[in-house]
């Protein structure tokens, strides 16, 4: 009895190998995609990452974007400020700004530079900017449009204290000018040809191809989530360089994504378009090396009209803002 026994444990014992053996290992559990918050504005500048979500490259690389959309700079950089999104699009002139302010952040990419889509908008009449003298311009003050206006008033030996200013979003301020409401706006893509097409009798007074550069839009990162997060940094600046790449091999279909964002007909943006130039990650490559490449001179050029328009009080070491570690791909 004991040895039938003894036969009967050996043999449940071997079964119950077998059925560890041939039970199938459990397959190890998919990483969970990289949630990021990234802030725009109704700026074609931003598009391609419109056109990262409609072609699913977010997807792609494991991110879950989350894009957080603002209607004007002063929303966008307190959310970032205050921590609420991880990266941020803004004005070159912006980044410099908050960082004088405290913010923590890095600078990592340079997304495009304006030259024609950022403009002083008004009517015939108003031939020259000393035509402002005494007028009334509206503006979107901190913004792209306050560094344009300013630089073009001292450009041309006048201060903001010579015309009357009317501070407004961007977004309203072509609007305020076709209603009458004053004489002259400051303002940027969609918002200049919408006005344009409007009322024919408005035209582009100065654009910011007057100091190619100027006006520039960057990613800018909060420090603490580049560095815990190196690996999400490289796969977003992927997400954006074939983005690039799509508009620029299906510039219909790529415009058309955008303008949809931003509110308008793509036939609406043609000259916005073309008065923007979009930077892949080979030419942030050169760019942002502050040795060789421009962004030493574009960003002190940005930096001294920020000073001299009182944006911040003190210059600030673009060394250790300017960050292309994540430029390369892993």
């Amino acid at each position: 009895m004991k040895r039938v026994l003894l036969i009967l444990a050996v043999l449940l014992l071997m079964l119950a190998g077998c059925t560890a053996v041939s039970t199938p290992a459990e397959a190890p559990a998919a990483s969970a995609p990289a949630t990021v918050r990234i802030g725009t504005q109704p700026w074609i500048g931003y598009g391609p990452w419109w056109i990262a979500q409609d072609q699913g490259l977010f997807a792609k690389y494991g991110i879950e974007a989350e894009l957080i959309d603002f209607v004007t700079d002063t929303e966008v950089n307190a959310a970032f400020a205050s921590g609420n999104m991880d990266v941020a699009n803004v004005a070159t002139h912006t980044a410099i700004k908050l960082y004088a302010n405290g913010v923590d952040l890095k600078i990592v990419l340079l997304e495009d530079v304006s030259n024609a889509a950022d403009a002083i908008i008004a009517p015939s009449a108003i031939a020259t900017v000393a035509d402002l003298a005494g007028k009334t311009v509206a503006y979107e003050e901190g913004s792209t449009s306050d560094l344009l206006l300013h630089y073009a008033l001292a450009a041309n030996n006048m201060k903001i204290e010579d015309i009357i200013a009317a501070p407004m979003p961007a977004a309203d301020a072509g609007a305020a000018l076709i209603a009458g409401q004053v004489d002259a706006a400051v303002t940027y893509e969609p918002y200049i040809s919408e006005a344009i097409n409007q009322n024919s009798d408005i035209q582009a007074l100065y654009t910011a191809a007057e100091r190619p550069g100027l006006i520039s839009d960057v990613l800018a990162a909060r420090t603490q989530f580049a560095e815990e997060n190196p690996a999400v940094m490289r796969k977003l600046l992927q997400v954006w360089d074939e983005a690039v790449a799509f508009l620029r091999k299906n510039p219909e279909a790529g415009r058309a994504i955008i303008a949809e964002a931003v509110g308008s007909a793509p036939e609406e943006l043609t000259t916005a378009f073309d008065g923007v130039a979009f930077y892949d990650l080979a030419e942030n490559q050169q760019f942002l090396n502050l040795e060789s490449g421009n962004a030493a001179a574009v960003f002190d050029d940005v930096q001294t009209v920020a000073l001299e328009i009182g944006l911040i009080d003190a210059p600030i070491d673009l060394t250790r803002v300017v960050e292309p570690t994540y430029l390369q791909a892993e």
